[in-house]
């Protein structure tokens, strides 16, 4: 898995609606950063952090928004955070809603952590964001504090809620764009601040929410758990997955589906779990047919072409090249090289 983990088709869905609305082509972004657009027909679909990362920067590079994030904020629906905005739906109050985040955020994504923090009457929920693009972190951390607000506000049926005050790491967007800020959240917004935090008044978290259902929360939460422990799962596939090669390797053997039983699983269930992730089979296959082969070529008196029956390849010239392609050496060079590095 990418340091970015994945994301959940929920959150991409409200940048997509975000994108239509401003007459972007959203065919070509998702080509762009090689997605379907069929991702969007699943209900429970993943795609790896770095797709979604790339997608945001190439609809901030599209639109040429600077407050492109607090805009996307508008966009927000129950379903934009997956269970857990139902999970969210369900409790009696605001504060309930609020201490739902830190759990069941992941089943969202893995942009980022919730912390919470009381201090007197205050409440300070602090983000942390983990993606890196420059362009798209600023972004991203605006629309999910715009999404927060927006959802508070229609969960409380009380479009008048609003935070004390916000801050931003992102530097000021200009003072004719700070305005958008003030006018959409209502309260005091800081830039450049040590952290991305919204602070509330402990009183606001009393606000009781329009659809309290306790026995719904239950079984939401109860359904949100196994999908986190599914996710946990997941989260180590390739890894499995190149251990599982790896002992099918020892014998020259490479079938996806004897590592796809081995796991459980259909080979097509396979691919779909790996491309969540962002890799594939064959990636897998290739990094762990280079490892093996220059461990052979170290440290054993294996002849190549035994080196690449071993490696599940039916020809050694097949061998070579893709040997060739990772390391810009033939077998022979390399284990020459390894051999006598002064040569």
């Amino acid at each position: 898995m990418t340091s970015l983990g994945t994301a959940s088709v929920a959150a991409l869905r409200q940048y997509v609606r975000a994108a239509e609305s401003a007459g972007v082509d959203t065919g070509q972004m998702f080509e762009t950063v090689g997605l379907s657009p069929t991702i969007l027909d699943t209900d429970d679909g993943r795609i790896n952090g770095d797709q979604f990362q790339r997608f945001i920067r190439r609809l901030c590079e599209q639109t040429g928004n600077p407050i492109l994030g607090l805009e996307t904020g508008d966009f927000v629906q129950p379903g934009s955070y997956s269970v857990l905005g139902y999970i969210t739906m369900s409790c009696a109050t605001l504060g309930e809603a609020v201490a739902r985040i830190a759990p069941f955020e992941k089943l969202v994504g893995d942009m980022g952590t919730t912390s919470l923090a009381m201090k007197g009457e205050d409440i300070r929920l602090t983000w942390n964001c983990n993606y890196t693009d420059p362009v798209v972190r600023p972004q991203l951390v605006d629309n999910v504090f715009a999404s927060w607000v927006n959802y508070a506000r229609w969960l409380a049926d009380n479009q008048g809620a609003s935070p004390s005050c916000v801050r931003l790491q992102r530097p000021s967007p200009g003072a004719e764009l700070e305005q958008a800020y003030r006018e959409r959240w209502r309260c005091t917004v800081v830039f450049s601040a040590e952290e991305d935090s919204i602070t509330l008044k402990k009183s606001l978290l009393d606000t009781r929410l329009r659809q309290p259902d306790p026995m719904l929360r239950k079984t939401l939460e109860a359904h949100a758990l196994s999908q986190l422990a599914a996710l946990d799962t997941d989260s180590d596939l390739s890894s499995r997955v190149r251990h599982s090669i790896q002992q099918q390797l020892m014998h020259g053997i490479t079938r996806q589906d004897m590592v796809a039983e081995e796991l459980g699983m259909t080979s097509r269930t396979l691919q779909r779990k790996l491309n969540q992730e962002g890799v594939s089979y064959q990636k897998l296959l290739d990094e762990v047919r280079q490892t093996m082969a220059e461990d052979y070529l170290r440290n054993s008196e294996l002849a190549i072409p035994d080196i690449a029956l071993r490696l599940g390849y039916s020809e050694t010239t097949s061998f070579h090249r893709k040997f060739k392609a990772v390391t810009g050496k033939t077998p022979g060079e390399f284990r020459q090289s390894k051999t006598n590095p002064g040569v």
